[in-house]
């Protein structure tokens, strides 16, 4: 690990859900510096304390049990952009769920649907990676499974606005040629469309 650069840090907001953080440092001119960053942890647990790496949050990659499997999408309104964008469905793992627990519980909560993970594969394409670690000490992982149930009740919050879509090939690839989407959920779903409908779940062969 290489060392730290880190001269203070100093709590900006007391918030139930997401903090501020003011760090100082000195940049390799010798100039006195100012940086901040966003975390959902307490004090005591920011990556900078801590120095580990165990997802917090999933993105779910949940394709229909079909011939021509359907990709599970929400298209969901997002505060910071003022706008609606396309994603993967997706949460934070609360304490003591595995991953795979939260996104059966996620995808339930978030599009009605019935969950089920898929173990298979290399493990490593399914550990903790950070998000933004440009501003942000969040990790996530993904989770990859078959969803059944598609007549299920999606139970969204009231402060939530989500629309649930099963997109198949020529949908995904109309929305990443047009629509706003999220990084993560691009490249999962350029994967979709390199899948092989009979084998969804090749790519995490490794």
């Amino acid at each position: 690990m290489l060392e730290s650069h880190i001269e203070s840090i100093e709590k900006q907001t007391d918030n139930r859900y997401l903090n501020l953080y003011h760090l100082t440092f000195h940049d390799r001119a010798g100039a006195a510096r100012d940086y901040y960053f966003a975390t959902r942890n307490s004090d005591d647990r920011i990556k900078i304390r801590t120095h580990e790496l165990s997802a917090e949050g999933i993105c779910i990659y949940a394709v229909t049990r079909e011939v021509e499997p359907r990709l599970a999408l929400v298209h969901e309104y997002r505060f910071p952009i003022d706008d609606t964008i396309y994603s993967l469905p997706c949460g934070l793992i609360d304490p003591g769920e595995t991953a795979g627990q939260a996104a059966v519980r996620e995808m339930k909560e978030e599009t009605g649907f019935t969950f089920h993970e898929y173990t298979g594969g290399a493990a490593y394409l399914r550990r903790p990676f950070f998000l933004a670690p440009g501003f942000s000490d969040e990790p996530g992982a993904a989770v990859f499974g078959t969803i059944d149930g598609l007549d299920g009740e999606k139970e969204n919050e009231s402060s939530e606005w989500i629309d649930v879509l099963l997109a198949d090939r020529q949908e995904v690839r109309r929305i990443l040629a047009e629509e706003k989407t999220s990084v993560r959920a691009a490249f999962l779903m350029h994967t979709f469309l390199k899948n092989r409908p009979e084998e969804p779940f090749a790519f995490l062969e490794g």
